[in-house]
């Protein structure tokens, strides 16, 4: 094991070192000392040679393979009478030479009160500016470079999604006077899916439809809006501002299912019976309007308490067998087991006019959320049986059940909140739901949530069909979403090729299986900013707030402290080992256990903390514990 060469990717950490995640090895890593660091950035894939000592692992002799990220995020120094950018730390650990002259006059106002703050290009070893960042812009500035996000298109994508045109009927099945509605958050442009159904005859059977944009009808393969949308792979939401996989010209009008305009679409029609069976599922091409644009909270006041507001009468009866259908399918999947992860995660309001955060608060799922969500799943998992039943490839989404040591954690981490799970060392589906009916209606859900989806972990892409566990799906894909998704716009490709007569695709694609692995990471990264928004955001919020206390929870446990979830906000924040007091702690990875001279620490205990300082740049909030419940 001694110097052998391996390949991985690298990792900054804000401290100055790094790490080589192994490629070979997928969750292994080796530590980079930080002179070994300083030419490389956050995701360069490289090649290195790997020492072993006492277990551990230290990579070296670094050579770049590829460098995907393009631009560097800093603030302007000076190093004697040169510029340079001292780059955001969690990309890289050094300063890099800035292209830029010295007389330029930005530079004259260059001060520590004021400090200069760019979006620059990398260009052969040095930062050639690009745009200047305002104080107030730099939060966000900051995230998206940092996760290497792509914020412009290219002037073939926006062409083509300019000049994109409705399809005509043809062939398609007409929907467009079945009252059809879509349910969204009022803020959402890019609607890709609408829902309708048929009240139930006689024999009570249901047909729900639902209808999801006909993106790749506006998008060919190998075009330029799908080379710029495979390269996304996602749209990113990120709190004051969109990075839309597609154009806005597509994505929010064009393919948009818009009220009251005709859009192509492609239809998974379900018959579903008065138990929440699905007994038949057609799939078809079709052309629908929409009668209603709906918010979530429009329609959970309706469900809920039956007060209309200025939903149109033509879609009360509606949303009230929407609601039937769904009901159905929860009965039928809760006797099926699995979990909703429904976490009540912070939302962050911005004011209007100057995009500073004004409040934070708890947003729980509501009864709209959860009927778009079962409908939106049932679908889903429809199409995927639809395809391996075909003989069909595709990008299937996969979610493996927890192994013995992460089923332990579990029902120890239950414990300290008070549950009793009483699991077998093998976790099933129906096991996973009792539980989760124990704390589901408890103040203690939030904090459960959060720690269940650690547990359990993500799901991920792959062209072999496997069950999905958390929703106890035999099998299962993404379907619902193509203008936000690329998986689910190969997914309708697929489709619409097998519908159109073409035969000659296989399962299990080996071109498929790259594409999934792409899209992972980009979903990792996706999602890592926008959470990674979130905190900051959070931050800047909690810096006025210093020396107020809270009430919390221990949601996670980590070498450097105890990670706390702040009760009615979503927010969480740390409380650093050092500031325990008491000595020296020791972190026990296996039990999840701080460990103390005076006292241990557990995931579940309820605590109350002191906010102690707040770094919207590191999106960390420092906590002292108070007291321990």
């Amino acid at each position: 094991m001694k110097g052998r060469e391996v390949q991985g990717r690298v990792v900054v950490n804000a401290r100055g070192f790094g790490f080589l995640e192994l490629e070979e090895q997928p969750g292994a890593a080796a530590f980079i000392a930080p002179p070994d660091l300083n030419p490389f950035l956050e995701g360069d894939r490289v090649s290195a040679r790997l020492d072993e000592s006492d277990g551990r692992f230290t990579a070296s002799y670094l050579r770049l393979i590829e460098r995907t990220r393009e631009e560097l995020f800093g603030t302007v120094v000076m190093h004697g009478t040169k510029p340079f950018l001292r780059v955001d730390r969690m990309v890289s650990n050094t300063d890099w030479p800035l292209s830029i002259a010295a007389d330029d006059p930005l530079l004259a106002s260059l001060a520590p009160d004021a400090p200069l703050l760019l979006v620059a290009a990398l260009r052969s070893g040095v930062a050639v500016p690009t745009r200047w960042v305002s104080e107030s812009d730099a939060g966000l500035e900051r995230v998206v470079v940092r996760h290497a996000l792509r914020t412009v298109f290219s002037p073939e994508s926006l062409e083509e999604a300019e000049s994109a045109t409705v399809p005509a009927l043809g062939s398609r099945r007409d929907l467009r006077e079945l009252p059809t509605v879509t349910i969204d958050a009022p803020i959402s442009r890019d609607l890709d899916d609408a829902l309708a159904v048929l009240p139930a005859p006689e024999d009570g059977g249901l047909r729900l439809f639902v209808s999801i944009a006909d993106v790749a009808a506006y998008v060919p393969e190998g075009s330029a809006l799908d080379r710029d949308a495979e390269r996304r792979a996602t749209s990113v939401y990120l709190a004051g501002r969109v990075l839309p996989m597609l154009p806005p010209a597509l994505s929010e009008t064009a393919a948009s299912l818009l009220p009251n305009v005709e859009r192509p679409a492609v239809t998974v029609e379900l018959r579903i019976d008065p138990e929440g069976r699905v007994t038949s599922v057609d799939i078809y091409e079709s052309l629908i309007r929409s009668h209603a644009r709906l918010s979530y909270d429009q329609v959970t006041q309706f469900l809920d308490s039956d007060d209309a507001g200025d939903i149109p009468a033509g879609v009360h009866a509606t949303l009230r067998w929407l609601r039937t259908a769904a009901a159905r399918i929860s009965a039928l999947r809760t006797a099926r087991g699995g979990v909703e992860l429904a976490r009540e995660e912070a939302y962050i309001a911005l004011d209007d006019v100057s995009r500073e955060p004004t409040q934070i608060s708890a947003r729980p799922t509501t009864t709209a959320h959860g009927l778009v969500e079962r409908l939106m799943v049932a679908a889903n998992e429809a199409v995927g049986a639809w395809l391996v039943e075909r003989g069909l490839p595709g990008l299937f989404r996969v979610h493996a059940a927890p192994d013995a040591d992460s089923v332990r954690m579990l029902r120890a981490f239950a414990a300290n909140f008070g549950f009793e799970t009483g699991f077998a060392s093998t976790l099933t589906p129906r096991a996973l739901a009792a539980f989760e009916a124990q704390f589901k209606h408890t103040p203690l859900a939030p904090a459960l949530y959060t720690v269940l989806g650690r547990v359990l972990g993500p799901a991920r892409y792959t062209v072999h069909p496997a069950p999905h566990f958390g929703l106890a799906a035999p099998v299962y894909v993404h379907f619902t979403s193509p203008i936000r998704r690329y998986a689910d716009l190969t997914v309708h490709r697929i489709v619409k090729g097998y519908l159109a007569g073409r035969r000659d695709r296989f399962a299990g694609e080996p071109q498929l299986e790259a594409l999934a692995l792409h899209i992972n990471r980009a979903a990792y990264r996706a999602d890592k900013a926008e959470s990674e928004r979130v905190r900051a955001l959070s931050a800047r919020l909690f810096a006025a707030r210093v020396g107020e206390s809270f009430s919390g929870r221990i949601v996670r446990i980590q070498p450097f402290g105890l990670v706390v979830q702040l009760a009615q906000t979503g927010v969480v924040g740390t409380v650093p080992t050092e500031a325990l007091g008491g000595g020296q702690h020791h972190f026990d990875r296996a039990l999840q256990v701080l460990r103390g001279p005076q006292r241990s620490y557990m995931v579940g205990e309820a605590i109350d903390v002191r906010v102690a300082r707040a770094s919207e740049e590191l999106g960390r909030i420092d906590l002292t514990l108070l007291r321990a419940k």
